[in-house]
């Protein structure tokens, strides 16, 4: 559920790069900041392709345009031997497209290789706009991140109102070059957030369909994990205005996850009498009510989970 890039080592380049190529370098998507680059290089595809051959490197000017627009991406050795060259010949800090590439795209491997895994028409309702979101964010991480650890707080205000959510993770990358994570919020009163933070991490690309009430955000690490390779990284999304109205609140795993704490706090003012964790093996599934919970002495609840099966893992509860 993608690329901000620190540049470094390139000073004299970089002070001499026009803003909107900059922005694209940090920001991504690869073939933006490629095609920027390319324009503000003032050189056709055609003499772009002679300086690479000049260089002994062979890339078909098909490929080029390709890369440009979108419609492909380099990810064999040879093809990432050819983008280091075209930072030289553009003029670009060195790593700065290629760090945009992120890891390899997933081929259907990792969906076959965790038993259970669900898709994400099984565990969002709005599964179609959030194919379009990551389609457009270029998420290439699905399925090579586990979550060992998803701790969570939402808060619910004084008039019974969304007031905001807050994620603290630890995951582990399953591949090597994984340096990123599409954090996904989604309301179904479409009201969009007013506000996302990102911590330990970067906040790279932000993508939103209100009529769908979700958003995608793209949260970069501080570097590609190696396999096996841990991180810990936050996020939070919240309303500034009155939120829309809460009476429930769930999260939808396409993948095991070794734990999960939701916590939902309640306004002293709007503590509901009945509060009930549920769970649903898919979004379209009726939704069961595992057990009733009790407020505590801090207007709170919350639902502890040790290896979360796939599905939709939840609190709901009862107004007066």
């Amino acid at each position: 559920m993608p690329q901000q890039v620190q540049l470094t080592g390139a000073s004299s380049r970089r002070d001499t790069l026009r803003p909107e190529l900059e922005d694209a370098l940090r920001a991504g998507p690869f073939s933006r900041a490629l095609q920027l680059a390319i324009q503000a290089r003032g050189l056709s595809l055609e003499r772009l392709h002679a300086r690479l051959l000049e260089r002994g490197v062979a890339v078909s000017m098909a490929s080029l345009s390709y890369w440009q627009r979108g419609r492909c991406r380099p990810e064999r050795h040879d093809s990432l031997r050819a983008v280091r060259a075209l930072e030289e010949i553009l003029g670009l800090p060195e790593e700065s497209l290629v760090m945009l590439l992120g890891p390899r795209r997933p081929r259907g491997r990792w969906l076959k290789r965790v038993p259970g895994a669900l898709t994400y028409r099984e565990v969002c309702p709005v599964h179609a706009s959030l194919g379009d979101l990551l389609q457009k964010i270029e998420n290439p991480v699905d399925g090579q991140l586990a979550t060992l650890s998803h701790h969570e707080y939402y808060t619910v205000g004084p008039f019974r109102e969304e007031r905001g959510a807050h994620s603290r993770m630890v995951v582990r990358a399953l591949s090597d070059g994984v340096d990123r994570f599409v954090a996904i919020h989604h309301n179904p009163h479409g009201m969009l957030p007013d506000g996302w933070r990102v911590e330990y991490a970067r906040a790279g690309r932000v993508r939103t369909d209100e009529r769908a009430g979700l958003i995608a955000l793209e949260v970069l690490f501080d570097r590609p994990l190696t396999s096996g390779e841990t991180y810990v990284l936050e996020y939070s999304f919240w309303y500034e205005r009155p939120g829309p109205a809460a009476v429930e609140y769930h999260r939808g795993f396409r993948f095991p996850a070794r734990e999960y704490l939701l916590q939902v706090r309640f306004d002293p003012a709007a503590v509901p009498p009945r509060c009930y964790r549920t769970f649903r093996p898919d979004i379209g599934a009726a939704v069961e009510d595992v057990r009733e919970l009790r407020p505590d002495n801090w207007h709170s609840v919350h639902l502890m989970e040790l290896d979360a099966r796939p599905g939709v893992h939840g609190v709901r509860w009862e107004w007066h």
